[in-house]
């Protein structure tokens, strides 16, 4: 049963790709998204790339892990490969220096733990133009 979906988003198929290093982080965005999204978690970058070639996404996740291993050459190298994604990063913090140097390459949003549904599909929604419903999930 999905809770607090509304069955517009749930059809319109926007597509989402989240890449992180992290297990877990990668997994929950999957689970917090996938009712409304076509949702794919993907371990690596390349696996995105080559996942590209027969389905576009609208919006990348990226965990700042990612950035951290790879640097923020890696933002650029995402822009030349998904032209028309949408680049939303996933921090441990906004005071982090990284999440400066990456705003400054030019992401296109940031997402900050600890992840909430409500936040995270609420972050999402606005990054792919939809308005959300005014009820809150938890008052469902």
């Amino acid at each position: 049963m999905q809770i607090g979906v509304e069955t517009a988003k749930a059809v319109d198929n926007k597509r989402l790709f989240v890449v992180a290093d992290d297990d877990i982080t990668r997994m929950a965005l999957q689970f917090m998204l996938h009712d409304e999204n076509e949702t794919h978690d993907l371990p690596t970058l390349e696996a995105a790339f080559d996942k590209s070639v027969a389905w576009k996404p609208d919006l990348l996740l990226l965990g700042i892990d990612v950035v951290h291993a790879r640097g923020t050459d890696v933002l650029l190298l995402v822009r030349s490969r998904l032209p028309q994604t949408k680049l939303l990063l996933v921090a441990d913090s906004r005071d982090d220096p990284l999440v400066a140097a990456c705003q400054s390459v030019g992401i296109d949003g940031l997402l900050v733990k600890p992840l909430t549904v409500e936040d995270t599909r609420r972050k999402v929604d606005g990054m792919l133009g939809r308005r959300r419903a005014p009820i809150p999930i938890h008052a469902l």
